[in-house]
């Protein structure tokens, strides 16, 4: 039987902001869905193995939250890579290979799923230019945030003006990772030692993505946020690929975060 109750997405501050300009956001949480078991909730995985009108139903649900029909939601096929495209209207056939989009045109809602990775959501709310971003650590260390800023001033955004928001993302509480890991990011840059503290495993550390993602935005001149909401903690309201391999369960959930200019 369906779940009555409604999608109650995490709001930012910043992004409000741009509310009177006819900006909409919102980072989902699993309230509000109708998926069972391990998916409970407000599961939008098109990749996961949950029942697929289940998911369908989920992606109405936000769909129409966010004000847009339900084919102009749009999530691209994500593979953890730096590239970016425009949407112009809903996709035609299967979602393209991307892990940002960035569009001008109205009643469109570009989003992010995630179940640990970082969804960053952009708006220039003056030239209505908006995007959202994937950024696991893969992505945010080959550059889908430039290249998603890169991406929305070829439609007119100027980047001192856009308000850039990471989302609900695992926390370095709980993001432990090995040697080569830490050797990938210092040989590329010493100064990113500071985002790694020690582990209780010899020979591991703490990445704390959180700030290496914001920082990397900083760091392109936008003005950029998070919300500082941890994935893996929070059970009860975001599914965790983490989380998921640590009590060897079959699969998992994902969750969505978009942003969409009202018409």
């Amino acid at each position: 039987m369906l779940n009555d109750s409604k999608p109650d997405p995490v709001r930012s501050n910043l992004l409000a902001s741009a509310d009177a300009q006819g900006i909409r956001h919102g980072y989902f949480t699993r309230a509000g869905g109708v998926s069972q078991g391990i998916y409970e909730g407000l599961n939008i995985g098109t990749g996961s193995a949950d029942d697929q009108a289940l998911v369908a139903e989920n992606r109405r649900r936000v769909a129409s939250w966010m004000g847009v029909a339900p084919d102009r939601l749009l999530t691209a096929y994500q593979i953890h890579s730096p590239d970016v495209i425009v949407a112009t209207g809903p996709f035609a056939g299967e979602r393209p290979k991307a892990d940002a989009i960035v569009t001008d045109r109205p009643g469109i809602a570009v989003g992010a799923s995630t179940a640990d990775c970082g969804p960053v959501l952009f708006a220039d709310p003056e030239a209505r230019v908006i995007g959202a971003a994937h950024a696991g650590w893969k992505g945010a260390f080959s550059g889908v945030l430039e290249n998603t800023i890169t991406a929305m001033e070829g439609l007119g955004a100027r980047r001192e003006r856009i308000l850039a928001v990471l989302g609900p993302s695992i926390s370095a509480a709980n993001y432990e990772v090995g040697p080569e890991f830490v050797a990938r990011f210092t040989g590329e840059d010493a100064d990113n030692a500071r985002y790694f503290t020690a582990s209780a495993n010899a020979g591991h550390a703490m990445f704390d993505l959180n700030r290496y993602t914001v920082d990397r935005l900083r760091r392109a001149g936008v003005v950029a946020d998070m919300l500082g909401r941890c994935t893996y903690a929070e059970e009860d309201l975001f599914y965790s690929f983490r989380r998921t391999t640590h009590r060897r369960e079959a699969d998992y959930g994902r969750q969505v975060s978009a942003i969409a200019l009202e018409g």
